[in-house]
C-alpha cells in the first residue's frame, strides 16, 4: 500500500473546504493562536510582578509611617519631663521628699454610665466544655445589676 503524500497546503485547503472558510482565514487563526500561546506566560508574569511591586510599595509606605512614629516617640523620650512622668506612672518612682502610697486589695467598681458594652462574666463554671462556658457567658449577660 502506497500512501499518498499530501502537502500542508493541500491539507489546509481540504480542511477549509469542509468547514466553509478560506485558507487565508484559517492560517490567520492559527498564527493568532500561536501568538496568544507564546505571549500568555510573559503577560501573566508581568501582572504578577506588578502586583508584587504594588504590595512592596505599600509595605514601604507602612514602614515609613512606623519610622516617623518611632522618631516622634524618641523625641518624647528625650524630654526630661516626659521621662519623669513615665517613671512615676510605670515604675512608681517618687521625687525626693515625696511619699508614695500604694493601696492593695481594693476591687474596682464598674461605672455603668460610661460603659457601652455588657459586662463580662468573671465567674465561669470550671470543669465543663468550652461551649458550655460560652453559653453560660451569653445567658449571664442579662443577669446582674439593673440600670436605672
Amino acid at each position: 500500500m502506497k500512501r499518498k503524500r499530501i502537502s500542508l497546503r493541500q491539507s489546509f485547503e481540504g480542511f477549509a473546504e469542509k468547514r466553509g472558510i478560506s485558507t487565508r482565514l484559517l492560517i490567520l487563526f492559527i498564527v493568532l493562536f500561536v501568538v496568544a500561546v507564546t505571549l500568555a506566560p510573559p503577560t501573566q508574569h508581568y501582572f504578577v510582578q506588578r502586583a508584587q511591586i504594588s504590595a512592596l510599595q505599600a509595605d514601604v509606605e507602612s514602614n515609613k509611617k512606623k519610622l516617623l512614629e518611632a522618631r516622634a516617640e524618641l523625641q518624647r523620650w528625650r524630654d526630661p519631663d516626659y521621662v519623669k512622668a513615665q517613671a512615676r506612672e510605670r515604675l512608681h518612682f517618687v521625687l525626693p521628699g515625696e511619699r508614695q502610697y500604694i493601696i492593695l486589695g481594693i476591687t474596682s467598681e464598674i461605672d455603668n454610665s460610661t460603659q457601652t458594652a455588657a459586662p463580662i462574666n468573671q465567674e465561669f463554671p470550671l470543669g465543663v466544655p468550652w461551649y458550655s462556658r460560652v453559653i453560660s457567658s451569653i445567658t449571664s449577660v442579662g443577669v446582674g445589676n439593673s440600670t436605672p
